[in-house]
């Protein structure tokens, strides 16, 4: 690898620093620059499983917007060798028997509520991929390959148990350092098929703007084929999942595109959607009794991988009566080429933050963060596909800001389960987003959180690096924030016992904030004797948890009692909270 302070190894030494987390950021790397997900402080909270009982599996992580788990080995060698030991990879096999198979109340604290959460929305259709990976920072190697065909054939009869699990696609994969600096490049560059490509179309329309052009037509299946053939999954540079293959089912679309390429090759034209490919330029040649030519540089297909892909994979070369309706796009400004990635790829859901980019309180919130220091607040809108790598450390995620509210304001289930839906629902988004909601308010919130998950990584880390060296408090500790929605929870608490630890009636908690305008780092530490008093009451909450997951029910069962234990110790903790209360304001 070059040492060039652009490449992937230069964003994994920050990610490492940043997080604290040396061998296991390897792996958020990949989840990072594979997904483009942008919080990756509360990414590595959810899913790095931590502890040396970790049952083979170092991240397990769900996502439930994008349809898709994780379960990933990390190995990062800090020498030069040829090859990653091969036997980690096997490991996979045990980690995926441990997480889909074996009775629940049998595994670790640290993957009971992760493995229930993997399940269950295994069971519900709210996965549709599941990626197994050996991650690491050495050469790709066929040993590995051929043990993750054994892992892939694993994942395969675990699956079979699950009422879903045959609709589900399943990719074992090394992700060494080839295909990281693969997914690196893909981040960087929506396009990265480069090359001058020539074909013959019946005839084209094209349309212009100020800021993009398009040729729409009609192209040869054969070509789209042969594209493949050549480029491979370089073809689907900006779309997250490429192709993902055909089983022979009625409800399998792609094995639909195949039957009717094979059986109705004239109907194909008028039963499928069609393809959006970026380019980086085109030519289209003057109309001859031959149809026009034309020429592009550099292709992407946004919307058509499984298209493409079933095409290429019919066995035979499609029939010359293959016709598929294209549009070719252009542009030179960095957003509208996000939009159209975003827009037109149908594996790409409208991010849920998105719908609530022009709304006028996000407006405002933007305003009012520019006032914050070492703060910015996208509200909703995001850049180019690059963002991933290139984000500011001092971001604030949308989704997490959205997380940090729900909790605070009554409702750490939904800030756990149900991120999308914050920005999506109307009534939940206005529960939490109201005119009372100021930027210092959300530093308040999400400083919180943050506090809280810097704290599981910080207890994890030492825990990876020597289990004796933990106390039994800090095991303690850890144990309880390794259940699933237990840093929602403990904001939602602390929230709940705020009148008494600031020692004033608050009419609402939305008027809270920092007395100084700190930023978001420094509020953390403000935060920190909280947390710390809060985690060391933690085992008073055991009762908020069904399956090592939070509920509706439990928890508001088990909050009233520690809310009453805090008020029976204020008087024991009041140096603690009057220190607090001084940096505390209640506006309004």
């Amino acid at each position: 690898m070059a040492n060039n302070p652009t490449d992937w190894e230069q964003v994994l030494a920050t990610l490492k620093a940043d997080l604290n987390l040396p061998d296991d950021a390897i792996g958020l790397l990949a989840l990072q620059l594979k997904f483009r997900l942008e919080d990756m402080q509360s990414v590595a909270a959810e899913s790095i499983t931590g502890g040396g009982d970790d049952k083979k599996c170092d991240i397990l992580y769900v996502d439930k917007e994008l349809q898709i788990g994780v379960i990933a080995q990390c190995y990062y060698s800090k020498t030069k060798k040829a090859s990653a030991p091969a036997n980690k990879a096997s490991d996979l096999n045990t980690a995926i028997g441990w997480i889909l198979n074996r009775d629940l109340n049998h595994l670790p604290d640290s993957l009971k509520g992760r493995a229930d959460e993997f399940r269950s929305a295994i069971i519900s259709g709210e996965i549709k991929q599941i990626y197994i990976w050996y991650v690491h920072n050495l050469p790709s190697s066929k040993n590995v390959a051929n043990e993750l065909k054994t892992v892939e054939h694993t994942a395969g009869l675990a699956l079979k148990s699950y009422a879903n699990g045959n609709e589900i696609n399943i990719f074992a994969e090394e992700i060494g350092t080839e295909q990281i600096s693969r997914l690196y490049v893909q981040a960087e560059r929506t396009v990265i098929v480069t090359d001058g490509l020539e074909t013959r179309v019946p005839d084209a329309i094209e349309i212009k703007s100020k800021e993009w052009s398009s040729v729409v037509t009609t192209v040869n299946a054969k070509w789209l084929s042969q594209l493949y053939g050549e480029y491979g999954t370089d073809l689907f540079s900006a779309n997250l999942r490429g192709y993902l293959g055909s089983r022979a089912s009625d409800s399998n679309i792609n094995n639909g595109i195949k039957t009717t390429a094979l059986n109705e090759p004239e109907n194909f034209w008028v039963f499928n959607n069609g393809i959006t490919a970026l380019v980086v330029d085109y030519d289209l040649g003057p109309r001859t009794n031959k149809g026009r030519k034309l020429k592009i540089k550099g292709i992407s297909i946004v919307n058509g991988a499984q298209t493409t892909g079933s095409l290429s994979s019919l066995g035979v070369p499609p029939s010359d009566s293959v016709l598929v309706p294209i549009r070719f796009v252009k542009s030179n400004k960095e957003s509208i080429v996000s939009k159209v990635v975003r827009f037109n790829n149908s594996q790409n859901k409208l991010q849920a933050a998105d719908f609530r980019s022009t709304d006028q309180i996000q407006e405002r919130l933007r305003k009012e963060f520019s006032k914050i220091p070492d703060a910015e607040y996208e509200g909703g809108r995001r850049g180019g596909t690059s963002d991933a790598i290139r984000r500011s450390k001092y971001t604030l995620p949308s989704y997490t800001v959205g997380q940090s509210l729900a909790a605070f304001h009554g409702d750490p289930v939904t800030a756990y389960d149900k991120k999308s839906e914050i920005w999506t629902s109307e009534n939940i988004y206005r529960r939490f987003f109201t005119d009372r909601t100021t930027a210092r308010h959300i530093v308040f919130c999400f400083s919180l959180l943050e506090e809280i998950n810097t704290r599981r990584l910080a207890l994890t880390q030492k825990q990876r690096k020597d289990d004796a060296s933990l106390t039994q408090s800090e095991k303690a500790y850890l144990n309880f924030l390794s259940k699933k929605g237990a840093a929602y929870l403990l904001v939602y608490v602390i929230a709940m016992c705020m009148e008494t630890v600031v020692g004033k009636s608050i009419s609402n908690k939305s008027n809270l904030q920092f007395k100084n305008n700190v930023s978001p780092e420094k509020a953390s530490k403000i935060w920190t004797p909280i947390v710390d008093l809060m985690l060391s009451l933690s085992n008073q909450l055991d009762s908020a948890f069904s399956r090592n997951r939070i509920s509706n029910e439990t928890v508001q069962k088990s909050v009233p009692n520690f809310v009453g234990v805090i008020e029976s110790l204020k008087k024991i903790h009041q140096p603690t909270f009057s220190e607090f209360s001084k940096q505390v304001e209640v506006t309004g």
